[in-house]
C-alpha cells in the first residue's frame, strides 16, 4: 500500500518595512537608502508586537536601511539576529529613484508611459526591467525556500517585492495594474510547497490602528 505523502510546506511572513519620509512625499526610492521615519519606528514596533504570537525559525531582510531597521525590531523580541538577502531589495528605478510619480511624468513622458504601462522590459535606462526584477525575487524566494524546508520564517521587505510574490502566489500576471493595497508593516502569509507559491493571509495590520493617533511629544 503506497502513502502519499504530503509535500512539505514552507511558510513565510512577507512584511513591507515601516514607512519613511520618501514614503509620505510618494517619493520613488528603489535602492537609495532611506530611514524609517518617526512613524515608521512606532509602525516596527506595533508590528513586532503583533507577530509575537507566531514563532520564527529565522528572520530576513532585504539589505537597506529601511527594511534592516525595521527588521531589527521584530528580532529583537525574537531574540534573534536579521540576516540579510540582498535578493528582497526594491527593484532599481534608474532615472525615476529620487522623484515622484507626477516628477517622473513630466521630465520623462516616455519613461512614465513605460511605467503606467507596466512594460515586462523597461529598465529606467539605468536600472531593472519588471521581469528582471520578479526573477531575482522569485529567486530569492525560492532560496529561501529550499534553506528554510517546513519552517517558519519572517522577511521584512518592500512593496515592489510584495507585488511580485502576491501576483505569483494569486496566479496574476505582473503587467496588470496593481488592485490590492500594499502596507507598511502589515503581516503578509504565504506558504510553498511541490504545488507552488499559495497566498494565506494578506494585509494584517490591525495591530497599526492605534498607532500615532496621537501626536507624538
Amino acid at each position: 500500500m503506497h502513502h502519499i505523502s504530503k509535500p512539505i510546506s514552507t511558510r513565510i511572513c512577507v512584511i513591507r518595512h515601516g514607512e519613511t519620509d520618501w514614503n509620505v512625499e510618494k517619493r520613488i526610492q528603489g535602492h537609495t537608502d532611506i530611514p524609517l521615519s518617526e512613524v515608521g519606528r512606532a509602525q516596527a514596533l506595533a508590528m513586532a508586537f503583533n507577530a509575537a504570537h507566531h514563532r520564527f525559525h529565522a528572520i530576513y531582510s532585504s539589505d537597506l536601511l529601511r527594511t534592516v531597521e525595521t527588521a531589527r525590531v521584530l528580532a529583537q523580541r525574537e531574540d534573534q539576529d536579521v540576516k540579510l538577502l540582498p535578493q528582497l531589495r526594491e527593484r532599481h528605478y534608474g532615472i525615476f529613484q529620487g522623484i515622484t510619480a507626477a516628477e517622473g511624468a513630466s521630465r520623462y513622458p516616455r519613461a512614465y508611459a513605460h511605467y503606467m504601462a507596466r512594460d515586462l522590459e523597461y529598465d529606467f535606462e539605468t536600472g531593472e526591467s519588471l521581469r528582471g526584477f520578479a526573477e531575482r525575487v522569485a529567486d530569492g524566494i525560492d532560496w529561501l525556500v529550499r534553506h528554510h524546508s517546513g519552517q517558519t520564517i519572517a522577511a521584512v521587505s518592500h512593496s515592489g517585492v510584495l507585488d511580485v510574490v502576491y501576483r505569483r502566489a494569486t496566479g496574476r500576471p505582473l503587467h496588470t495594474p496593481r488592485d490590492f493595497v500594499i502596507p507598511n508593516c502589515a503581516l503578509n502569509w504565504f506558504h510553498f510547497d511541490g504545488q507552488g507559491w499559495h497566498l494565506e493571509a494578506w494585509g494584517d495590520r490591525h495591530h497599526l490602528n492605534e498607532v500615532l493617533m496621537e501626536p507624538p511629544e
